[in-house]
């Protein structure tokens, strides 16, 4: 199977998206590996948003030219979440909390009884 038609029917075959509460153990072997190699100074917010940013280009760039290859797609998609866990780190924000407390923002933004397939905003 194309990995294209495997990424649509891996999107069709969920009728909720997973939302994952990153495991302190998670975030606690990020900022071991960081602290074992001497790399926190070089962890200051604005690295880790340039270093999002890049990873996340990285990752659109899988998708560039056809069928992406999914483990590719993997890793880039972990280094990206990765850096994200990095920046919660390094703001001691809880990657969940704030995860549940923009989703509630969008719930407003975005009523359910005002969508029927459209983005219509609730201004």
């Amino acid at each position: 199977m194309r990995d294209t038609a495997r990424l649509d029917e891996i999107s069709r075959s969920r009728a909720c998206y997973f939302l994952p509460m990153f495991a302190d153990t998670t975030r606690n072997a990020l900022r071991q590996f960081v602290a074992e190699r001497g790399w926190a100074k070089f962890h200051t917010p604005e690295n880790l948003a340039k270093s999002i940013s890049i990873e996340a280009a990285e990752l659109l760039e899988c998708f560039q030219w056809g069928d992406p290859n999914l483990d590719e797609v993997k890793d880039e998609l972990a280094d990206v979440l990765t850096y994200c866990l990095h920046l919660a780190n390094k703001l001691d924000f809880d990657p969940g909390q704030i995860i549940l407390d923009k989703l509630e923002k969008s719930r407003q933004k975005y009523p359910a009884e005002l969508q029927d397939g459209g983005i219509v905003k609730n201004d």
